[in-house]
């Protein structure tokens, strides 16, 4: 076995995590080095806690091992702990232990790859696993005792907020197109300006691979770039590689994403208002109607829930505004319910807020009561069913439906307040107005 040692010796030491002093991350180690075999945490487990970001509970933990996955699974299970053989032909078996999960991947490298997926053999080389990574910040390990190592300088690079490709950034695209992506990703969440040239212009000259890529790949890492901070910034670089015009031609000016961004993270202190990637990609994609929000849902693979909600924000059945009749917003709030509205209100706000950057304070504070109303709305249940319409003689059908929408819009138009003795009233006067 090649040991990383021999080559590189730790360059770094991660502070104390308690992830990794959790009893089931213990467990797991335990089991895994029954054998004698050396393993290592990697991925973004160890960068982000060489970067200081705020840890993520419930997040996987990945680590390599130079053992087979058929090996990994024989020492998870003489240590009683779950294995899942989640992706056995690229080496990846998952260990699942008090509601704790694991990534363990062997130690590989790629034999052939065709952009998008690559055959990958075993290998006991370290130096070798790490070179196969995309990014110099993504190519850390560190042993269980904290000792990192850093193969290609990732820990300059995370310091100083240098995204770079492990090795040349050309081959790391062509082995796996996603990770054109993957670099605005991380240029978001880690890099400073100004971006690594080598790397946009490999971006600029593979972006139209990504339409090889499918939807659901495409979806997954675009909602993470589009939870970035500074997202509008980040959309322009993009935007220069050319990368947009292939996944995302439907992309518009970016004003209303740079203020749905500063509406989300800084100006209000709302609980429910935090950023959300569907509704940053509406912010994006205006002024597209309800057929080019479709096509992008379509395209992106989004479930049927979600391609409601994008296409609903894309072409709203109303516009809200800090102005409107208070009667009038109840309403639409028993219509639409609260999560759509929350979602009409912000855009609308940061639309006004890209033509006019500095509101007037009363108009300011009237968008921020708009939004509380939405979240105290306390909801109103129409106190009649089709069975009160049967009761009264009216046999099942059309005209059932329609009876109820009539007295439910007489409700709702009365704000709510009529009772049901009320509504059952208004329904016997427009079943006899309906004898006539």
């Amino acid at each position: 076995m090649v040991s990383l040692n021999a080559l590189h010796g730790p360059t770094g030491k991660l502070s104390p995590q308690a992830w990794m002093d959790a009893p089931e991350t213990r467990a797991v180690i335990a089991a895994l080095t029954a054998g004698g075999s050396e393993i290592r945490f990697v991925g973004g487990c160890v960068r982000d806690a060489m970067s200081q970001r705020p840890e993520q509970p419930g997040g996987d933990i990945d680590i390599a091992t130079p053992d087979t996955p058929e090996t990994v699974i024989r020492l998870l299970q003489d240590a009683g702990i779950k294995a899942i053989p989640t992706g056995i032909k690229h080496g990846t078996v998952s260990a699942i232990i008090k509601g704790s999960k694991f990534e363990i991947t062997t130690l590989r490298h790629d034999v052939d790859t065709d952009g998008r997926r690559a055959v990958v053999a075993f290998t006991d080389d370290w130096m070798v696993d790490a070179a196969r990574r995309d990014f110099t910040i993504n190519a850390l390990s560190a042993t269980p005792e904290g000792d990192v190592y850093d193969p290609f300088d990732g820990i300059s690079d995370l310091a100083h907020g240098r995204i770079r490709f492990v090795g040349r950034a050309d081959e790391r695209i062509t082995e796996d197109v996603l990770r054109l992506l993957r670099f605005f990703r991380f240029f978001g969440y880690f890099g400073r300006p100004s971006a690594d040239q080598d790397a946009l212009a490999a971006c600029r000259t593979h972006a139209d691979k990504l339409p090889s890529l499918s939807g659901e790949r495409v979806q997954g890492e675009m909602f993470k770039i589009l939870l970035a901070p500074d997202i509008a910034d980040l959309v322009v670089l993009m935007r220069g590689t050319g990368a947009l015009d292939h996944i995302l031609p439907e992309a518009g000016d970016v004003g209303r994403l740079r203020m749905i961004d500063w509406l989300e993270t800084r100006a209000i202190r709302i609980e429910t208002v935090t950023p959300d990637p569907l509704r940053r990609l509406a912010a994006l994609i205006f002024p597209t109607d309800a057929e080019g929000a479709r096509a992008v849902a379509q395209r992106w693979r989004l479930s049927n829930r979600q391609t409601l909600r994008l296409v609903t924000m894309a072409a709203p059945p109303i516009q809200p505004d800090p102005d409107m009749d208070a009667a009038m917003l109840r309403r639409a709030l028993h219509q639409l319910g609260i999560e759509t509205m929350r979602d009409l209100v912000l855009l609308a706000w940061a639309g006004e807020l890209s033509i006019t950057p500095r509101l007037a304070r009363p108009r300011t504070e009237g968008w921020i009561a708009t939004l509380k109303t939405c979240d105290d709305w306390p909801g109103a249940a129409f106190p009649l069913t089709g069975g009160d319409v049967s009761a009264l003689g009216i046999s099942e059908g059309p005209r059932v439906g329609k009876l109820l929408a009539e007295v439910e819009d007489w409700w709702q138009q009365g704000d709510f307040t009529a009772e049901r003795e009320q509504c059952l009233e208004k329904l016997k006067t427009l079943i006899v107005v309906g004898k006539k």
